[in-house]
């Protein structure tokens, strides 16, 4: 398992405070995506940012050039659960000692819980593109920016609500109802995000699309805050 070699990469990266080098998206593989994400009629559907997206978008674009896309965004949904059950996982893909023998297992260990969803190889190819360029560390945004990508192209929007503990599922329905009669909506389809954060201490932020609106209790809080100390 993974998380079991967490403790040893994590020794070798406390070891050592050699930065993990910086090689530029240009080997042949990765130019490969690059050139796909040229091509018109596979650009991906909207903008994602950072060194993540660049990858994410071109990870895109390759799988539609190689009528993939559908079970490559069940593989990478698959790798961001790996994601969320294994918090050593980052640990392991950050550590700046990894030899290329790491790499090759890392890479092996996430084929296994991909299974056989990996049509084509095209997952499997873009780790081997990640390795070599030093960038499995980002391979948890690459998921993140992905899964945007494939909301967009499916005509949905996200739909977070983060509140202090779990909510109900009436009051979630109810959110969803009213956020989608609201312009937020923009007439797209939902996809709920729930998440769980004590810090902000009671009420609810709503996040739809680039906008949020926060109804949170430590908002308020910070606003009563500010407000006496602009007073005084």
């Amino acid at each position: 398992m993974l998380s079991r070699q967490a403790r040893t990469f994590a020794t070798r990266a406390a070891a050592s405070r050699t930065s993990v080098a910086q090689v530029a998206f240009a080997s042949p593989l990765a130019r490969n995506y690059a050139q796909a994400a040229s091509a018109p009629d596979s650009k991906p559907p909207v903008a994602v940012y950072g060194i993540d997206g660049t990858y994410a978008s071109a990870l895109y674009t390759a799988a539609v050039k190689t009528s993939t896309l559908d079970s490559t965004s069940k593989a990478l949904a698959t790798l961001g659960d790996v994601f969320k059950k294994d918090p050593k996982l980052p640990v392991i893909l950050t550590a700046p000692t990894l030899s290329q023998g790491d790499k090759n297992q890392i890479i092996q260990e996430l084929q296994k819980h991909m299974g056989g969803v990996d049509k084509a190889d095209t997952v499997k190819n873009f780790l081997k593109t990640l390795a070599e360029n030093n960038r499995l560390g980002i391979l948890e945004g690459v998921c993140e920016k992905f899964t945007v990508l494939m909301g967009a192209a499916r005509g949905e929007v996200d739909l977070t609500i983060t509140s202090a503990s779990k909510l109900e599922s009436k009051t979630l329905q109810r959110l969803e109802g009213a956020v989608a009669k609201s312009e937020y909506s923009q007439g797209k389809r939902l996809k709920v995000i729930t998440k769980v954060d004590p810090n902000i201490m009671g009420g609810l932020v709503v996040e739809i699309g680039d906008r949020t609106i926060d109804l949170s209790v430590s908002s308020r809080i910070s606003k009563m805050n500010k407000l006496l100390t602009d007073t005084l």
